[in-house]
């Protein structure tokens, strides 16, 4: 950490404009925004600048700051803003490309040591909760669940994995078990996993947003990076200012657009959309889900819901591959909640809302470094709720250099998208309709 003398930070500490607010959803409706930080004018030097104020900057500041680092957070829009204050809110452990191809990728070993550490970094955020008194609503338990005998016999194997190899305890419950928890004849079982849980996503970007402020982070919203000079001592530029330092972190995922080509060309910005019902009353909303557990399918375009604790049912699920929402999405999403729970024909939507998340070729981590004080985390690919936190707490240790985690990562080979920016949508909206005709075919 490069603690010299520098010429004193000129900078003029400017509120954000009013245009920079909370895209309308049940989140930003149900808790309280953090104070609108300044943003960014004149020019600053520290240690360490960080691109996005999401889950993955977030941590990596408070990280660093908490060891003696001067950190400052660039934001284009508000601290929670993007995927980290609007997902589906499911803490599950391991990674989105799961354990058998994390195997393919790097060996069973290295798979192995991943996903322990995705373990560690579930404790890392349960720790940070309490630590900082972050009022997120969390809640134990997530199953998996099968529509197809396919699905049941991969879901089946792969308790026995957990158990047996991985040394995760996860349960197999059978049809009748999964019912008497879950009140839906969809599903033909669950991996249940008591570790795994589910939290309100937005409440918890903004318990560390405020613990990384409380730690002396220097956060600037409103203030989009326009272009970064790398080289000995990076700079990152704004409209109205720039920061010098000795180490920069790129955490801008899905909405990382124009300051690193070759990590965009490694990334594919997909929609996805949630939903929220009305209150439906506590013993309504308990007769859906008994013991609150957060619930996903195996479909390739899966659904997923939870319990909100004001008792609405919270389900997610379709994707869009253009910066559009998919049409008729409210009648779209309202059918497939009642798929899942016909006894809801009479409930309807209160809420609807959607963010762009980022998809990796092979859905596996990209973290890692393209010059020895340029680091960057993406590719979290619709399961980052705990391992975004895991990346920034990795990129905070390598810069505090402890690299061995990120270098672990590293290892995992990472292609392009075919076709560049222009045949990249297309190629993999092909992809996907083979997979959603593989899920209703057998």
């Amino acid at each position: 950490m490069g603690q010299s003398a520098s010429p004193p930070n000129e900078i003029t500490m400017t509120p954000a404009i009013e245009k920079h607010t909370y895209p309308d959803s049940w989140y930003a409706a149900s808790t309280t925004p953090l104070p609108a930080q300044p943003m960014l004018q004149g020019r600053i030097e520290v240690d360490v600048c960080i691109l996005g104020a999401g889950y993955t900057g977030l941590s990596a500041a408070l990280e660093l700051a908490e060891a003696g680092y001067r950190v400052v957070v660039l934001e284009a829009e508000r601290i929670g803003w993007g995927a980290s204050g609007r997902n589906g809110g499911q803490a599950i452990a391991g990674f989105s490309c799961g354990e058998a191809k994390l195997e393919a990728l790097v060996g069973f070993d290295d798979a192995k040591k991943m996903f322990d550490l995705s373990l560690e970094g579930l404790h890392w955020l349960r720790g940070r909760i309490d630590r900082h008194g972050i009022d997120c609503d969390w809640r134990d338990g997530h199953a998996t669940v099968p529509i197809k005998p396919r699905q049941q016999r991969e879901v089946e194997h792969a308790v026995e994995d957990f158990n047996t190899r991985y040394r995760h305890p996860v349960q197999w419950w059978d049809r009748e078990r999964l019912r008497s928890e879950l009140a839906s004849d969809r599903y033909l079982g669950a991996m249940y996993d008591p570790v795994s849980g589910h939290l309100h996503p937005l409440a918890y970007a903004l318990g560390l947003g405020r613990a990384a402020l409380d730690a002396g982070v220097r956060i600037f919203e409103g203030s989009r990076v326009t272009r970064l000079v790398r080289g000995a001592r990076p700079v990152l530029k704004t409209a109205a200012g720039e920061v010098v330092c000795d180490s920069v972190v790129l955490a801008g995922n899905a909405l990382l657009r124009g300051i690193a080509p070759e990590l965009e060309s490694r990334m594919m910005p997909v929609g996805t959309y949630i939903a929220a019902t009305p209150p439906l009353g506590e013993e309504r909303a308990r007769a859906l889900i008994r013991n609150d557990m957060a619930v996903a399918d195996t479909n390739w375009a899966l659904d997923y819901f939870r319990l909100g604790r004001d008792h609405r049912l919270l389900f997610g699920g379709r994707a869009s591959y253009s910066t559009l929402p998919p049409p008729n999405l409210r009648g779209v999403m309202t059918r497939r909640m009642h798929r899942v729970f016909p006894q809801l024909r009479d409930v309807g939507i209160e809420y609807l809302w959607g963010g762009m998340i980022d998809i990796s070729l092979n859905r596996a981590p990209h973290w890692g470094r393209l010059a020895p004080n340029l680091y960057f985390a993406q590719g979290f690919s619709g399961h980052g709720l705990i391992a975004a936190g895991l990346a920034g707490t990795t990129l905070a240790q390598a810069i505090r250099g402890q690299s061995e985690r990120l270098d672990l990562f590293a290892k995992i080979d990472h292609r392009p998208f075919p076709g560049g920016r222009a045949l990249r949508t297309p190629l993999l909206v092909a992809a996907m309709a083979w997979y959603k005709l593989r899920d209703a075919l057998w």
